[in-house]
């Protein structure tokens, strides 16, 4: 990941750690509280989908673990302000096509690459003093300690139609079918599955505007 660093005075180290499944609205919430706290923000999802992408554009298959381990420790991920760059490319529109949404579920549960990518979400918080990050296993795993711990939720129905916005060359019930199947895979995966972590806030975005949940989320800071 890209370096960052600052010549103001010290601030304290703050990472507030925002999980959920797909659709629940973790990026969007992520990014604008991020900005409302003068913080910067990491989407860990997009690591592990530039990495499925490495491995597709290379043909590797993305269940040969030991191969896709090593890619991970190899492949330069440069990600700012929602772009991806993965080894020079610009794979921030490819990284959310059907291929890659397919196979990112089998990268992200290969315990040695959630290894690596863990390493690296911890070494970005740590050149910038914190940050906003999103993910499924930030709170449980990435920083058990984090400031705020958040758990996104919304109904199945209101996370497809979200999604489906996003990937307009699939259709609403494929969109909901792969959402269900990619629920599945990472809530029972054995390498740090999608969980509610000890001391996280439960939020549901069904009903929810952007405004009001940043305002709330913000006010849960100690």
């Amino acid at each position: 990941m890209s370096d960052a660093s600052s010549d103001g005075p010290e601030r304290p180290f703050t990472v507030i750690a925002i999980d959920g499944p797909a659709g629940s609205g973790k990026s969007t919430v992520g990014r604008r509280l991020a900005t409302h706290l003068g913080l910067e923000y990491l989407d860990t999802g997009a690591m592990y989908r530039g990495v499925t992408f490495a491995a597709l554009r290379r043909g590797i298959d993305p269940a040969d673990a030991e191969v896709v381990a090593r890619l991970a420790r190899q492949v330069e991920l440069t990600l700012v302000d929602g772009t991806l760059v993965v080894d020079g490319t610009d794979a921030t529109i490819e990284i959310r096509g059907p291929e890659v949404t397919r196979a990112v579920s089998i990268v992200a549960a290969n315990p040695d690459v959630r290894r690596e990518l863990v390493r690296r979400q911890r070494e970005w918080a740590e050149q910038r003093g914190g940050g906003v990050l999103e993910g499924r296993d930030i709170g449980s795993v990435v920083f058990p300690d984090a400031a705020l711990k958040v758990y996104l939720t919304a109904s199945p129905e209101v996370r497809a139609a979200r999604r489906s916005k996003e990937v307009s060359d699939l259709s609403y019930e494929t969109v909901a079918a792969d959402l269900a199947r990619r629920d599945a895979l990472d809530q029972g995966r054995e390498a740090s599955p999608l969980e509610l972590a000890d001391g996280a806030v439960l939020v549901d975005t069904t009903d929810r505007s952007i405004d009001d949940l940043v305002a709330d989320l913000a006010g849960m800071l100690p």
